[in-house]
């Protein structure tokens, strides 16, 4: 029968701590320290009664130690408390730390070759029974995690990427100030420029009808700084936007944000190189090989099919255009007839793939608008199977086939072949990847288009953001071909996950309209919204160029796991909301009026 009565009825009396003081961690205690008096304090894990003697395993954040509690040895109010103790009541514990029997040694807790002997306990607090255990594996759904976020965060693995958030925090300040860079905080209520996202507005009380925005990243401050002369600046900035979430974005987050003064692309990434480098070497005791990758865009495009490739496992797209336009396959003719492209990933072993899984390859290929995927497998007396027919020999030749390999292709616009074809290779690459979290493979991608056109809008946008100096050669494009238009723009990209983005600014006000009079703003419009920061580039403004690799895909990476979630202490779901306190909520009227501000149902 459920027990209906309040863990506080059932509790024989809470304690204080009553001058007690804690010895120990619940995580800190070994061989060496038996014979020594131990006071412990932290949550109960679990219970078990044996026939009179009580078992606790007692949790902090630092591990579990287990208290055995014998009657003989206890006072009966005592007693009556460690038989009371369920999952999650708050105890201090006071007791002999004592050597476990060489067959009772528990080989999978750190502190598993000691137990404390309670010879006093006392109950700090009581708790409800937990909506999930306070366990790593526990099977539980995201939604009740967040609800309850106090108790998720109490598992060791969130309290791990806490804590290695906070020493990666100390060794970034630590670096970039000996490296001679000034941290300096920048505002966090700015006029709305929109950079892309939409902005968090906040409504000005002193200013009614007026509105600052929350800053989507601090970039014409710290070009400001760069014109006031400050030469190296860097700050762990809060970013906020107002945009569709998935498990690697959120509505604000951290990045390390940094800029530097008469600087080239490659002292950019020296400098990024030299701090990753520390970080990965004091926090996770990794060395990282120096210098990283470095591919232009149009390489990163045409060898893996995105601009963020995973460099964990190889499968590299080639172009076989040559030979396949030497063919009798329609598919392949009629793409190139159109100025298109033939791509082709050959993989190894695969011609055990079965129907549905080649089928499922070219699912993926389709989310990327490939009208499907062609494919055929090497056998002992050539290709078999799917386009075997038109393949010929030349085409095996190219891609070094072997038997037993799968050949699929993509022919379409360069583009989509391309996209398409990096998707499936991210498909493909899954299974190799396993396993791999600790494998940290960088690269640097670099000279991206700066505007792409949108055939929506029938315009042209900037392709990352509206301040990133055009290559010298490309200026002449700028009104006549603003897709010829490539930028002195950069990524950092570690594991398939873009976790920086950058670029050498523009300095010139003559340059910055131009790029602005592309995008369709008006010089009226451009001194609305960015008048200050073009008026500075009048006052004397050097070159200068910046990233801000964000902090919070960092740690991810770092500690292996998959969702920002799980690196933020209190984060939003994916629809912005927070589930514990229930943000976003409705404001006073009062408050409202005092604003200015009427809600229109």
């Amino acid at each position: 029968m459920t027990d209906t009565k309040s863990p506080e009825e059932l509790a024989p009396g809470l304690d204080t701590m009553g001058g007690w003081r804690r010895s120990h961690l619940c995580g800190e205690l070994r061989a060496g320290d038996a014979g020594k008096e131990a006071v412990l304090m932290g949550w109960v894990q679990r219970t078990r009664d044996h026939g009179g003697v009580v078992f606790i395993d007692l949790r902090d954040h630092s591990g579990i130690t287990q208290i055995v509690f014998h009657p003989a040895q206890l006072s009966a109010t005592a007693l009556a408390k460690a038989r009371a103790a369920r999952s999650e009541f708050v105890l201090a514990v006071r007791g002999p730390v004592v050597a476990r029997p060489a067959d009772m040694v528990n080989r999978d807790l750190a502190t598993g070759e000691v137990e404390v002997d309670a010879t006093d306990v006392r109950l700090l607090n009581v708790s409800r029974t937990p909506p999930f255990p306070i366990e790593d594996d526990a099977d539980v759904s995201e939604d009740l995690r967040l609800r309850y976020r106090y108790l998720d965060l109490r598992r060791f693995s969130l309290q791990e990427s806490l804590r290695l958030r906070a020493h990666v925090a100390l060794e970034v300040r630590s670096h970039m100030t000996g490296q001679g860079f000034v941290e300096i905080e920048t505002p966090m209520m700015v006029r709305p420029t929109p950079e892309g996202a939409r902005d968090y507005i906040v409504p000005s009380r002193l200013h009614p009808g007026k509105f600052y925005a929350l800053p989507q990243s601090p970039q014409l401050y710290k070009q400001i700084l760069m014109v006031s002369g400050m030469n190296k600046y860097f700050q762990l900035a809060r970013c906020l936007r107002d945009e569709d979430l998935r498990a690697d974005r959120q509505p604000e987050h951290t990045q390390i944000d940094i800029e530097m003064a008469f600087v080239t692309e490659d002292e950019v990434f020296a400098v990024i190189e030299g701090l990753f480098s520390h970080v990965f070497r004091t926090c996770l005791g990794v060395e990282l090989p120096l210098p990283f990758l470095r591919l232009s865009y149009r390489e990163a495009m045409d060898r893996f099919g995105t601009d963020k490739p995973d460099l964990r496992f190889d499968l590299e797209l080639v172009d076989v255009s040559a030979a396949a336009g030497r063919t009798e396959f329609g598919v392949f003719k009629n793409a190139l007839a159109h100025g298109g492209a033939v791509k082709a990933i050959r993989v190894p072993d695969g011609a055990t793939k079965s129907r549905k899984e080649i089928d499922d390859l070219e699912a993926a290929a389709r989310t990327y608008g490939a009208k499907g995927l062609a494919w055929t497998k090497i056998a002992a007396a050539g290709p078999e199977g799917g386009i075997a027919k038109f393949v010929g020999s030349e085409i095996p030749e190219v891609l070094g086939a072997e038997r037993g390999d799968l050949l699929v292709f993509v022919a379409d616009a360069w583009p989509i072949a391309c996209k398409a074809l990096g998707s499936v290779r991210n498909v493909l690459g899954q299974p190799l990847i396993e396993g791999k979290s600790r494998e940290f493979r960088f690269l640097w991608v670099r000279e991206f288009p700066l505007f792409e056109f949108n055939p929506d809008r029938g315009r042209w946008e900037a392709a990352h953001h509206i301040f990133s100096m055009p290559m010298e050669e490309h200026l002449q494009y700028l009104e006549t071909d603003p897709g010829k238009v490539h930028a002195h723009l950069y990524d950092l990209v570690a594991n398939g996950i873009e976790l920086a983005s950058g670029s050498i600014r523009i300095h010139r006000r003559d340059i910055q309209e131009r790029v602005m009079q592309v995008l369709g703003i008006t010089r009226e419009d451009a001194d609305r919204r960015f008048g200050f920061l073009l008026e500075a580039f009048q006052y004397g403004a050097p070159p200068h160029g910046g990233i801000a690799p964000g902090l919070d895909r960092l740690i991810m990476l770092m500690s292996g796991r998959t969702s920002l979630r799980d690196v933020i202490a209190f984060p939003k779901t994916a629809r912005a909301t927070s589930l514990m306190d229930q943000a976003p909520a409705e404001v006073d009227p009062d408050d409202l009026e005092a604003l200015h501000i009427r809600i229109v149902e």
